[in-house]
């Protein structure tokens, strides 16, 4: 008996330290870039750790549904996910600031508005647990409607996808009708008659095949919002030097590239999208003044709700 405990003990100690497994859920299929640039950081975490440090990405809402993602990753059902940061916007409006219609519109203001929101939701999350690892923006929302739209009070009545509450307010005012549909059943929205239009990025379109459904495409160019990917701060306190190292390094990598990949993706999509038979056209200096008057009210309306804190990411951001 002595003998045979002496084996197993020998082995136990001889046996290699066990690698650190990750489930990470994300809203996204494989084929969003969103998705793809994730499959990079967790394969970058798994090199530079030598195995010790495994993510396994689980696309396409197909381990927790996105809504259910920041709180899996804060109760530790999970360590690590993404999610859309606005979505968060009814805990607080900086959460929301990037959704905010006309505020930031191009990939240098959107930049702009992410170097005065990030230390704000840092804190933000800090409080919930949540450490930010990097945020990438879609490229700039699209109108998608049959039949091109001239001016605002075109959709007037059409029910509407919507994504998060500032997407809801704003169809609302546009007088539309807003449905909350998530990404991966927009197909299937619009084939059943749940919405008739949307706003939303090029890459979503394309990976929806929204010519199956909509004629017209019109790059507004809304805002720019985005995703975010978050661990749970104990978890990854628990990860050594090196590991916690080799995380940071990946996600500043991730983030780099991942804006990088959307600037390409705008061009690259709106062009699939003509290409698969979708009429792109420059919308109207009529519907441009539309729409930007529905963002004013929009703003005049958060700010009368925004946080102190959200109120100093626009302040900074205007300066």
């Amino acid at each position: 008996m002595k003998h045979s405990f002496a084996l197993v003990a020998a082995f136990t100690f001889a046996a290699p330290a066990l690698a650190e497994n990750w489930d990470m859920p994300t809203p996204y299929g494989d084929s969003t870039f969103h998705t793809q640039n994730i499959i990079q950081f967790a394969d970058e975490v798994r090199t530079a750790t030598d195995g010790a440090l495994d993510i396994t990405v689980h696309s396409a809402n197909s381990l927790i549904p996105h809504a259910e993602i920041k709180n899996a990753v804060r109760s530790r059902q999970v360590p690590i996910g993404e999610f859309f940061l606005s979505r968060l916007a009814n805990e607080d409006l900086a959460f929301g600031v990037d959704s905010q219609p006309f505020v930031a519109t191009s990939y240098d203001d959107a930049e702009k508005l992410w170097a005065e929101q990030k230390p704000v939701i840092t804190e933000l999350l800090a409080k919930q647990g949540l450490k930010p690892l990097f945020s990438v923006p879609w490229p700039a929302q699209g109108l998608y409607t049959n039949g091109e739209i001239s001016k605002v009070e075109d959709l007037n009545g059409l029910r509407f996808r919507a994504y998060n509450a500032a997407l809801e307010e704003f169809a609302a005012l546009a007088g539309a009708a807003p449905v909350q549909v998530e990404a991966a059943d927009i197909p299937q929205a619009f084939s059943t008659g749940q919405v008739a239009a949307m706003i939303t990025s090029p890459s979503t379109g394309v990976n929806s095949t929204a010519w199956d459904f909509v004629t017209h495409y019109s790059p507004i160019n809304a805002w720019v919002p985005k995703n975010i990917v978050v661990v749970n701060q104990r978890v990854f306190d628990r990860l050594d030097e090196t590991q916690q190292a080799a995380v940071l390094a990946a996600a500043e990598a991730a983030e780099a590239r991942g804006w990088e990949m959307s600037a390409a993706e705008a061009a690259q999509k709106t062009k699939e999208l003509a290409e698969n038979g979708i009429t792109v056209y420059e919308p109207s200096a009529e519907l441009v003044d539309g729409l930007q008057a529905i963002g004013g009210k929009m703003l005049e309306s958060w700010d009368s709700k925004a946080s102190d804190e959200a109120r100093a990411i626009l302040s900074g951001y205007n300066k």
